[in-house]
């Protein structure tokens, strides 16, 4: 290890997938470890290797006792109230209807307090044996789904004073979910915390006001990024198959939807827009439902049945790495499949960032946007050149699709010039001269 080497211990609930922060999480120990740092894991589920990785099964947020604490959290129900009321009888006489339903049950405390002990431990263990010298918390500190793990990892931050950066995804104020619960006291002590050796990171401006208005903290913005000082490779003759195994058919368009399938994603726009083209087309979904249920993924077939549009749900087939599934197909990866797509469509109606905006940039593909809130602020100004509507598809929405669609040469002109802007704006090298900056701040002294 060099004098500017340091050893960096990331904590989350989960690192694996391709989900968002598991993405994010994987790019800051990239450029981390080009800058001669290295990085070990702390999480509920981890792909990383043995070697450099701390797994606690309960970490992870959907584990059976943090869903079960989840549940009596976010609930607002009145079986909640009961069990807390039962809890102690001899106060059952003072109660009245009106009182608020948002109630915890003690025993909820106790398992809190037990489980947040245990935490508290194994983060103690973390760091001696990986003789960790900074923490960067993805997302553990921002959106309480693991309540134990968010209020051990403010007491461990308090208790050693350790050198930490809080990087903030989703805060649950951002989420419907979270605002009816009986755990404001402890969404207050901990999601986020003010400690004086936390950092606080955001991905957008929207978010570094809301921390400064609501804690009084001052947050640095560092918005994500891919690595567009490195190109894509070119096209193997693996991926030639893609638009044939998606049933993409001579004269047809590839659509290409390259999110989860949840409501916030707005996929209804993409539909009605392709009903509305009047094109050849099919529209490939490349990701799962995930978490949060199959409810939408329903409403969305349903949606397409009803405009006879053809929509495909291939993340069977699109995964991570490539291989073959267990009926003989071939799986590809987003990178297989993205130089395939005629038009990649984002019509998301609320995003933290954009990930698959940067995916879509990266690949230069044609991208359709909605005009989300944190792309209006932070993404838009920057001067991309895209199709993009307000809320809903729009005449002049359907006729720029078109006319991109059926001009090519204004696509390669669009592509390259939001290629060379996002190198500037949201490449590694921005990331690494933020993250230089930071970590020199943690620790006091030039790196």
């Amino acid at each position: 290890m060099t004098p500017s080497s340091h050893n960096i211990g990331f904590i989350s609930t989960r690192f694996a997938g391709t989900d968002g922060v598991s993405l994010e999480t994987e790019k800051w120990a990239t450029v981390l470890e080009r800058m001669g740092h290295k990085c070990f894991y702390f999480a509920g589920q981890c792909d990383r290797g043995a070697d450099q990785s701390h797994v606690v099964p309960e970490a992870f947020y959907r584990h059976p006792e943090i869903d079960k604490l989840n549940q009596q959290a976010y609930s607002g129900s009145w079986t909640v109230t009961k069990d807390a009321r039962a809890a102690h009888p001899e106060l059952a006489h003072l109660h009245k209807d009106f009182f608020s339903i948002y109630v915890r049950p003690p025993q909820m405390t106790r398992r809190v307090n037990e489980l947040k002990e245990y935490f508290k431990e194994q983060l103690y263990e973390f760091a001696r044996r990986f003789e960790l010298e900074i923490l960067i918390v993805e997302n553990a500190l921002t959106i309480p789904l693991n309540l134990p793990l968010g209020l051990a990892l403010t007491e461990f931050i308090a208790e050693t004073g350790y050198p930490t950066i809080a990087h903030h995804h989703d805060f649950h104020w951002e989420r419907q979910r979270f605002q009816v619960n009986c755990v404001n006291d402890y969404l207050a002590a901990a999601f986020p915390p003010t400690l004086p050796s936390i950092r606080h990171v955001v991905i957008n401006t929207v978010q570094a006001q809301q921390v400064a208005s609501r804690y009084g903290i001052s947050a640095r913005v560092i918005p994500n990024v891919m690595d567009f000082d490195s190109p894509p490779p070119a096209s193997d003759s693996y991926s030639e198959t893609v638009r044939a195994d998606f049933d993409i058919r001579d004269g047809e368009y590839f659509f290409l939807q390259p999110t989860r399938v949840i409501q916030r994603k707005g996929i209804e726009h993409a539909i009605e827009l392709m009903r509305r083209l009047d094109l050849p087309a099919k529209l490939i979904i490349s990701h799962a439902a995930g978490d949060e249920g199959t409810e939408y993924e329903q409403r969305v077939q349903e949606y397409a049945d009803l405009l006879n549009v053809t929509v495909r749900f291939e993340a069977d087939q699109v995964q991570s790495r490539r291989g073959v599934t267990a009926d003989g197909k071939k799986i590809y990866t987003l990178e297989d499949v993205y130089p395939h797509a005629d038009l990649v469509t984002y019509p998301s109606t609320i995003e933290g960032f954009g990930n698959a905006f940067l995916e879509a940039v990266y690949f230069r593909r044609l991208v359709l946007v909605n005009n989300y809130s944190i792309y209006e602020v932070d993404i838009k100004p920057k001067g991309f050149r895209t199709l993009w509507f307000d809320g809903f598809i729009s005449n002049s929405a359907l006729a720029a699709t078109r006319n991109a669609l059926k001009n090519p040469e204004q696509t390669l002109e669009w592509t390259e010039m939001n290629y060379q802007l996002a190198k500037r704006y949201f490449s590694y090298t921005v990331l690494q001269y933020r993250l230089e900056s930071i970590v020199a701040d943690c620790l006091g002294y030039q790196v």
